[in-house]
């Protein structure tokens, strides 16, 4: 393993400066959402465990649901239109759930609705995100640039959750929704800026479309398994930090600002993390990324004990760090090795299967900690996570799957005398 301390230009690139402004936005916003939206449901008349896991799983579904159709209309139209159209779609879903938590008229059924059309726009929007990176990065910089890309966006989830839970505390969660809501506005006006040629619509439907993303899904062992890893792995945390966490917090550390110190913790070691993996170089990047999956295992079981704020808040910060490494050596292997014209497919299965079993976590997270107690399940949880890692690290390709190796660049060729005596005579003159 290496590291590299070279400069970035990756900055000085606008389309790339005006997709990582775009994404710093909207992730601002979805920090204070991710704690205000557990709280409001949590806040209403009524509440329970099992209306909270009601509400989020409505919001899982449709990630699921409409991952795939994501992918195939982000490979046959502009990336960039596709993501504006989420944006849109998400603002409207966090005002409308605002606009009822703030005015206490709140019916399950609508905010159920809502939420549908919220996970509706991910589902939308993450495919085209996927495939954006790779069209406005040369090949050779596409571990700094999602580095770089994580590290800015990271920063404002965490300056979001710092923000949200005492904003929740002051204002209560209607106005940490109503955030979230603008910053999907200015999100998208900054990415209608983003000039993305649309790609040429073929003459095959999109039945043909998914056929093809999916050998190009299923001929790779090590994109299958690690995505059946993380169908475990994402519903367990989903179950956590969904439900599972703020319950904890709400019976044993007094509630929003005790689990948004936790929460801020982990994003404090993601902006770490993507800044390590921006620079380090490994020749094993799958086997790395799966190794730093084990981390996350620690935390769910420290809640599951109770133990002090401070020592979740610490091993948090350390599953940010290794989860981020995960994530840019993962994104980078598929920018790397899927075809460009399958991406955003592709990228879609991924999501796909990652987030296969989010919903049942989120659905049987409630109705299990009612019945068996939040300790137990979340000890259950962590137990999850290090099954799944372990059993992915069975895969030959998993294990062995080596990074290409860059050539040098070549350095910029000195001017010749000639060439510098004509710069000489020209400024004379």
């Amino acid at each position: 393993m290496t590291v590299s301390l070279g400069a970035s230009t990756v900055w000085r690139d606008r389309r790339f400066l005006l997709l990582a402004s775009a994404r710093v936005v909207s992730v601002l916003g979805n920090g204070f959402a991710r704690v205000a939206l557990a709280f409001a449901v949590l806040a209403l008349p009524g509440a329970s465990p099992g209306r909270l896991s009601l509400v989020l799983a409505c919001q899982a579904v449709p990630q699921l649901a409409f991952i795939l159709m994501g992918g195939v209309i982000a490979d046959r139209m502009s990336r960039s239109r596709l993501m504006v159209l989420a944006d849109a779609l998400g603002a409207g879903a966090y005002a409308g759930l605002a606009a009822m938590v703030l005015t206490g008229h709140a019916p399950l059924t609508a905010m159920c609705l809502l939420a549908v059309a919220a996970g509706t726009a991910s589902a939308l929007f993450a495919p085209a995100m996927d495939g954006m990176v790779p069209l406005v990065v040369p090949r050779d910089r596409l571990q700094r640039a999602n580095g770089l890309l994580r590290v800015a966006t990271n920063s404002s989830l965490l300056l979001g959750l710092a923000l949200s839970g005492v904003t929740v505390a002051l204002v209560g969660p209607g106005w940490a929704l109503a955030l979230n809501a603008a910053s999907f506005v200015v999100s998208a006006l900054l990415t209608a800026r983003l000039r993305v040629i649309a790609r040429p619509r073929g003459r095959t439907s999109g039945w043909a479309d998914l056929r093809e993303g999916w050998r190009e899904f299923s001929s790779r062992q090590w994109l299958w398994a690690v995505v059946a890893q993380y169908a475990v792995v994402v519903a367990a945390l989903n179950a956590n930090v969904g439900v599972l966490g703020p319950l904890t917090a709400e019976r044993h550390f007094g509630g929003a600002r005790a689990w948004s110190v936790i929460v801020a913790a982990q994003a404090v070691g993601t902006v770490a993390g993507a800044g390590l993996a921006a620079r380090v170089r490994v020749r094993r990047p799958l086997l790395v990324a799966v190794l730093c999956t084990f981390p996350a295992a620690v935390p769910i079981a420290l809640l599951s004990v109770a133990a002090p704020v401070w020592l979740i808040a610490g091993a948090m910060f350390g599953t940010g760090v290794t989860s981020d490494v995960f994530g840019v050596l993962w994104a980078t292997t598929i920018q790397r090795e899927i075809p460009e014209q399958v991406l955003s497919r592709v990228s879609s299965y991924d999501w796909f299967g990652s987030l296969a079993l989010a919903p049942l976590g989120l659905l049987v997270a409630g109705p299990v900690a009612t019945a068996v107690g939040t300790d137990r399940a979340l000890a259950g949880c962590a137990v999850l996570i290090v099954l799944a890692t372990a059993a992915t690290l069975l895969s030959p390709q998993v294990r062995t799957l080596r990074a290409p190796v860059d050539p040098p660049r070549a350095p910029l060729p000195a001017p010749r005398a000639a060439e510098c005596e004509t710069d000489e005579e020209e400024t004379a003159d």
